[in-house]
């Protein structure tokens, strides 16, 4: 699938349950990310983002599932995850945000904790995939070089595999096809959706 980036064997059982299954060592709260959900479609619907299709790239144990369900409930979602484990425990389509290829792009693309895991070449890769991947939203959650100089993450929880990229990196990437809003929150070029001067991070 043309990742050079991460081994398929690093996502394999002994992985989720360090990081997803066992309390004392997840990096995941479900809580928090039915805020962030609750957030993300909340903004989008305020926005009049038409949301009708939904691909969940990375989707982990599926964990947007349900607040996407919740706020879009007409909406289909379709998980694509590079973990062999996952895909055939949880029944993802097998893929990677490198190369990934649909025949019609989504209305929100999700990207959650992927793009670390990538080199500089990779990421770059994948950030335009993502411009081709959606026609509408994408949320992107990816740690930077800034997060651990700052103290921002618990470094004890993270994985230490994890490429320490500048966020330059990726808002240089996203700013080719997307226009930057915000929380994580970026609006495709491609959608016809009328956005304010201070709406838009940095400006249009």
């Amino acid at each position: 699938m043309g990742v050079q980036s991460a081994s398929d064997q690093w996502f394999d059982e002994a992985y989720y349950q360090r990081y997803y299954f066992d309390k004392k060592t997840s990096v995941v709260d479900p809580e928090h990310v039915q805020r962030l959900g609750a957030f993300v479609c909340s903004y989008l619907q305020y926005l009049r983002v038409p949301v009708k299709r939904v691909l969940d790239v990375g989707c982990g144990i599926g964990l947007w599932r349900e607040p996407l369900a919740r706020h879009f409930p007409d909406a289909t979602y379709h998980g694509v995850e590079y973990s062999a484990f996952l895909c055939e425990r949880y029944g993802w389509e097998r893929g990677s945000v490198v190369d990934y290829s649909c025949a019609e792009p989504y209305d929100l693309v999700v990207c959650q904790g992927v793009l670390p895991y990538l080199s500089a070449a990779d990421v770059q890769l994948a950030l335009r995939n993502l411009g081709t991947l959606s026609r509408g939203a994408l949320y992107v959650e990816a740690v930077a070089r800034e997060d651990y100089e700052r103290g921002t993450l618990d470094e004890d929880l993270t994985d230490p595999r994890l490429f320490r990229h500048r966020a330059q990196l990726y808002r240089r990437g996203l700013s080719e096809g997307f226009t930057e809003l915000g929380g994580g929150v970026w609006l495709s070029h491609k959608a016809e959706v009328p956005l304010f001067e201070l709406e838009c991070v940095g400006g249009r």
